[in-house]
């Protein structure tokens, strides 16, 4: 291409690229629904009468990467979000982006200045205003095509059937943070066959490596995930619900609940100090960047489930034929160590801990990850979670010939390299076991 040619077609990009952002600020602004925000709209009503090309220019990526089919699933969605907060306001946000069409946003609360760190769409001038009324201002100015219903109230179990099934919405997500009508929501959606995904607890979490997604059943060290399960387990429900949260071990140096004050109980009546009956009135820290994660995370599920794009979510916990066959490695040893009883006192649930915690998912001398067993270390001690060592198959074997069986010290036998780091692990297993 010539010079003269190049500059030319620069010029008619530049011209076609300016004429498409006019034609965009033309509908924006002349549509019913202005910059500022619409005051109400209920699912059904009358959609403008947006351009179809422009829609699909807007949802262009959407389209390459999901394609015609997956896209036309997408935007059929009609998906309620219940809780408005930093992880619903980071989803139903992506949603819409994405080419969901039909919201309906449900909470109670209003945007308050502490909300600012982690809202997906607020700002200083959204402050004191209903978080529902907030989202769909801001949202339909992302996308004026999309239906979207705010509904300012609190969910309850009494008002469960006309906020969730109302219209016949293909997907509910849970974004509430107090552990009653979380259950609720979940067990009505479930005794309901509606489908539901539910995000666990986002405050006092920093490690976005921890961030997991999978059923609720193979959540772990989530305080919040445990104690709805035990909840719904008494209600007959055991799995089945699809949620997201982040493993990350707990530890007394980060964050956590904040205390109350003395002096408020010193007053009597804590719970009087909740803006609502039942809701919890001490502060959860929040780093803003895990509830948009959490909150992006089920936005990314949702659209793919639905798209019926292929995704294989990792569940750590259920990866129970790996940490059988590791636990069943050690059993072994015991038999070739002459032990009559093969039983050992390292449980299913430790291997996971030892495997994935401990030595991160691979082995301490050569750093493998495949062909994984468990094995004692110091042959005169005791078995426990600080005598155990993840290693290869052939680093078992040789480990046992040489030192359990042919009593070579662990010194003449690993580097020192390999003998720190062990004991590194050794001392980290016995500062958490403190928590355990």
């Amino acid at each position: 291409m010539s010079r003269s040619s190049f500059v030319v077609w620069t010029a008619a990009t530049a011209i076609a690229t300016t004429a498409i952002v006019e034609v965009l600020h033309f509908y924006f602004s002349k549509s019913k629904y202005p910059a500022s925000g619409p005051t109400t709209k209920e699912i059904g009503s009358t959609i403008p009468d947006f351009s179809e090309e422009l829609i699909r220019e807007q949802l262009a990526r959407n389209y390459a990467f999901l394609g015609e089919d997956g896209m036309r699933k997408v935007r059929e969605q009609f998906v309620v979000v219940v809780g408005a907060g930093g992880v619903g306001s980071n989803c139903v946000t992506a949603l819409v982006r994405s080419g969901v069409s039909k919201i309906r946003i449900i909470d109670f609360d209003q945007v308050s200045l502490s909300s600012l760190n982690r809202h997906a769409v607020a700002t200083g001038r959204d402050v004191g205003t209903p978080k529902v009324n907030c989202l769909r201002k801001h949202l339909l100015q992302i996308a004026p095509w999309c239906e979207i219903e705010a509904i300012n109230t609190l969910f309850t179990i009494e008002n469960a059937e006309s906020l969730l099934l109302k219209g016949s919405p293909s997907y509910v997500v849970d974004c509430i943070d107090n552990i009653d009508t979380k259950v609720d929501l979940l067990t009505f959606c479930y005794e309901k066959n509606v489908p539901v995904i539910s995000s666990m607890g986002a405050a006092c979490k920093s490690d976005s490596t921890r961030v997991n997604i999978a059923d609720i059943s193979a959540s772990d060290e989530d305080p919040l995930a445990r104690s709805v399960r035990r909840r719904l387990k008494k209600k007959g429900i055991i799995k089945g619900i699809p949620c997201v949260f982040s493993s990350e071990k707990p530890d007394p140096r980060k964050a956590s609940l904040l205390p109350l004050p003395d002096e408020e109980f010193e007053k009597g009546h804590v719970d009087e100090l909740s803006a609502l009956q039942n809701f919890r009135v001490r502060i959860l820290p929040v780093l803003g960047t895990m509830p948009a994660m959490f909150g992006l995370t089920i936005a990314t599920y949702l659209v793919t489930t639905v798209s019926g794009y292929p995704v294989e979510p990792i569940e750590g916990k259920n990866r129970i034929k790996v940490y059988d066959g590791i636990l069943q490695s050690l059993a072994g040893q015991q038999a070739r160590l002459g032990q009559k009883d093969q039983r050992v006192q390292i449980a299913m649930s430790d291997v996971n801990y030892i495997l994935e915690e401990v030595f991160r998912g691979k082995s301490p001398i050569s750093g493998y990850s495949t062909r994984l067993a468990l094995s004692r270390w110091k042959r005169d001690e005791p078995l426990s979670l600080q005598n155990v060592v993840i290693m290869t198959k052939e680093e078992q074997k040789i480990h046992e010939d040489r030192v359990l069986l042919g009593g070579e010290k662990l010194e003449d036998v690993y580097s020192k390299e390999v003998l720190d780091l062990v004991a590194k692990r050794f001392e980290e297993e016995k500062y958490y076991s403190k928590f355990r």
